[in-house]
């Protein structure tokens, strides 16, 4: 669009002076670097804000296919005696999809080889469904073991580390002891495994069994109680609304927990995260930009003589200054839209670059372990792209201010004193 706000003899006599030639070599490959600096700085800066916002909308959808978007506790209580009638309540609510009360805890799980410490999770079948990822990643098979044959099913990462298959039993160590008269004495049971289940999260693959209700309530010796009320709402934004309407209705007794709240510190660090990244990548694009201030100043300098000699062929200092302020400017709008250009594809293509360069490189480059997700995500967000893009220009535009500036105050007369 700028480049239509200048006429045909400025655009003219800048490109000339754009283009290399052999007395300002050095000039021509310094603006390169200013130009590579500047499809680098967009690129990277596109590209790292694309996988943070990736990360976070990916962490999210895996929390919230498993988790509910709000969880009822009892207030200064581990347990919940009535939760049938709390849930009946929850279920009038508007925007409520799905109430599911849990039983949860830890223990030891043991099979031939290897003790490991896991979340065991009692829950109904018919509640299975509200969580989306976890019933979108069981294959018949496990569903009706889970809901005909009380057996349980677990991550597949675990699986693989306790090696355990599908038909083969697993011992669970109750931190519920039985008392006895030599004292409290851990209580162990065998399940049978009766299907894997794969959502994607490191966290939740690697160290969570669910097991049915009746079996749940059996392990953890409790009868009629559940340790929380998950509550599946149409859609996340919905959150801060239901949790004003069932603070009011469900009264002091209970805490409601929202799954922001639940998981502050991976949410706080993820934008701690995207907005120190912001600031140091945006440093490679202001490099850059000192890169075309300083070939600006020394185009300048080499091109005295012609200044002075468009000054006395009647050229105004203002003609002067939109020559070399178009010059500077389209390195900068050249590098920004290649920069944009690059950094959205490689968005778009971020997982199989990592696959490429791994197998290249030999070493796992996102490992699950870290990161929590099996794959690396990328979402583009056009609205930040183009705030991106708007820094950039706007650095380059500020940066050929002064070169320009300083080429318009050239005398003529002291410029062509020694011509």
């Amino acid at each position: 669009m700028s480049y239509f706000l200048f006429s045909e003899t400025e655009r003219t006599i800048a490109f000339r002076y754009i283009r290399s030639r052999r007395a300002e070599g050095f000039i021509s490959i310094s603006a390169w670097f200013s130009l590579i600096g500047i499809i680098l700085g967009v690129a990277t800066l596109i590209v790292v804000m694309s996988v943070m916002n990736g990360f976070r909308a990916e962490l999210v959808d895996r929390i919230l296919g498993i988790n509910g978007h709000l969880i009822v506790y009892k207030k200064n209580e581990p347990l919940i005696s009535n939760y049938n009638e709390i849930v009946n309540k929850i279920l009038d609510v508007t925007d409520v999809v799905a109430v599911t009360p849990h039983l949860e805890g830890q223990a030891l799980a043991k099979t031939k080889n290897t003790v490991t410490g896991v979340i065991v999770r009692g829950t109904k079948w018919s509640d299975l469904a509200a969580k989306k990822l976890l019933w979108n990643s069981l294959d018949e098979a496990a569903f009706n073991n889970f809901k005909n044959k009380n057996q349980i099913i677990i991550g597949y990462r675990l699986a693989q580390r306790l090696n355990v298959k599908i038909g083969e039993y697993i011992s669970l160590v109750s931190p519920n002891g039985i008392e006895t008269a030599l004292g409290s004495l851990p209580v162990s049971q065998n399940f049978i495994v009766g299907g894997y289940f794969d959502i994607g999260m490191y966290e939740y693959d690697n160290n969570f069994i669910f097991i049915p209700w009746e079996k749940a309530e059996n392990f953890f010796s409790l009868r009629g109680i559940a340790h929380g009320i998950e509550i599946f709402l149409k859609d996340q934004s919905f959150t801060s609304v239901v949790y004003s309407k069932l603070k009011n209705k469900l009264g002091n007794n209970l805490v409601i927990i929202d799954w922001k709240k639940r998981n502050s510190s991976f949410m706080n660090a993820l934008a701690v995260e995207k907005n120190v990244m912001f600031v140091i990548l945006t440093l490679i694009i202001i490099v850059a930009a000192f890169n075309i201030i300083s070939s600006m100043i020394m185009l300048v300098q080499t091109k005295k003589a012609d200044i002075a000699l468009m000054r006395t062929m009647g050229a105004s200092k203002y003609l002067i200054m939109r020559i070399f302020l178009l010059t500077g400017s389209v390195i900068g709008f050249l590098g920004t839209f290649l920069g944009g250009i690059i950094g959205v594809i490689f968005s778009y293509n971020i997982q199989e670059i990592r696959v490429f360069l791994t197998q290249i490189l030999g070493q796992e480059l996102f490992s699950p372990e870290i990161y929590f997700l099996s794959k690396l995500p990328s979402k583009i967000n056009f609205e930040e792209v183009f705030f991106v893009i708007s820094i950039s220009i706007f650095l380059t535009l500020l940066a050929s201010i002064f070169p320009a500036w300083k080429a318009s105050k050239i005398s003529p007369a002291e410029a062509l004193r020694y011509e």
